[in-house]
């Protein structure tokens, strides 16, 4: 199969140099378990941290996090891109771009400012100016949330959540390995929004995460514009930063800071601003240690009886298996990911391929299908600063 690499360039202190190309085997296979070759660079660009393909149309997308600017890129060949107009300007640091499944419009997040931005999408898919939408509200913020703060402490009886208490926000994609430090204000912890990630779900309703604020926000697009329909606050702390979708109708959320899998769905009878809520979940790994690891990336198996999520420190990837028609998860294997700083990794049905930031290399490792445990490496290669793979389905 062959890959897309997004990474980190010179101006963010990576040593990529845009948009990178690997192959896992041969680059037309439907197998991603062969030899890993990096094969080169498709079109230059400015930290690419982030990129992601149009649903019909042969182009990609990168959020150029140091730039400030969500980029397209037209294909010109089997592994070339060239720009497709102008980069635009998004906000600070945006990390995470989805695009609508009809290919009408894109949303980027942004870590630096917590904004979240939509734009549309041309029928040749040049992209338009952005809209910005509602800031996020820090749900801990008024002294009246307290009781609000107790009700979600009380998820720890149901599902063994740890790490509640006050953590500092954690630092800059652009140096991962930093802790953003925090400020004191009148002896309370400052806490900025911190846009992660955006989702398309079933039925035109789109997911965000804002670690910053313990956030999950869910929109719909009007006029291309965003309309925040619900705020769902996780405990003070957890840091929300990725999603998967399950085919059972739930959304799996990570929390980078505390460690864990929150399930949370929704209940078609309720009103639209409370439609969602937490029905379950799990910590990440018993080894898992909170101040020290940050979790990743999180990847569904392929038959959507395990996921997988990445914990940058330990350098490992915990699996857990999915239980109760997909209400709840439970931790079953912690495997080395072979690689320093698991920023990224996909599944292709029994291989894992993982891209370490800051050893510079992606490893290949075999996964138990039947039990969703990680094995061992089997293959590795230098890649450049690498912090997104995206397989090349066109």
């Amino acid at each position: 199969m062959r890959f897309w690499v997004g990474g980190y360039t010179a101006d963010a202190g990576g040593a990529a140099s845009g948009i990178g190309v690997v192959h896992a085997g041969s680059p037309d296979s439907p197998l991603a378990g062969g030899d890993l070759a990096f094969t080169g660079v498709a079109t230059p660009a400015a930290s690419p941290s982030w990129i992601v393909a149009h649903p019909t149309l042969d182009i990609l997308y990168a959020a150029q996090e140091s730039a400030g600017a969500v980029g397209a890129f037209a294909r010109t060949g089997p592994e070339s891109f060239a720009p497709l107009g102008t980069a635009v300007t998004a906000g600070d640091a945006p990390c995470h771009l989805a695009v609508a499944p009809d290919g009408g419009s894109l949303v980027a997040s942004c870590y630096g400012d917590g904004r979240v931005v939509s734009f549309p999408l041309d029928a040749t898919g040049r992209v338009g100016a952005a809209r910005i939408a509602s800031a996020a509200q820090d749900p801990y913020a008024d002294a009246a949330m307290q009781g609000r703060l107790a009700e979600l402490s009380a998820l720890q009886g149901m599902t063994g959540f740890s790490g509640l208490g006050d953590l500092p926000i954690l630092g800059s994609e652009a140096e991962a390995e930093a802790a953003f430090a925090a400020e004191e204000e009148g002896g309370h912890i400052a806490r900025s929004s911190r846009a992660h990630q955006a989702r398309f779900l079933p039925g035109g309703v789109i997911a965000t995460t804002d670690l910053g604020l313990d956030l999950v926000r869910f929109w719909t697009l009007q006029n291309g514009e965003l309309r925040e329909t619900q705020s769902l606050a996780l405990p003070r702390g957890s840091g929300p930063r990725h999603t998967v979708w399950h085919p059972s109708g739930h959304l799996y959320v990570v929390t980078e800071l505390s460690l864990e899998l929150f399930v949370v769905a929704a209940d078609p009878s309720a009103p639209a601003s409370e439609r969602w809520s937490v029905v379950g979940g799990a910590p990440l790994a018993p080894a898992a240690r909170s101040g020290e690891d940050f979790a990743a990336e999180i990847a569904l198996a392929r038959d959507a009886q395990h996921v997988v999520v990445g914990i940058r420190g330990s350098n490992t990837l915990a699996s857990l298996r999915v239980r109760d028609g997909g209400r709840g998860v439970t931790p079953v294997a912690l495997a080395e990911s072979g690689v320093d700083w698991p920023r990224h990794h996909v599944i292709e049905r029994d291989t894992v391929l993982v891209a370490g930031q800051l050893s510079n290399e992606i490893a290949s490792l075999s996964l138990d299908e039947r039990t969703g445990a990680v094995g061992r490496v089997r293959r590795r290669v230098e890649a450049p600063s690498p912090t997104r793979l995206l397989a090349d389905h066109g």
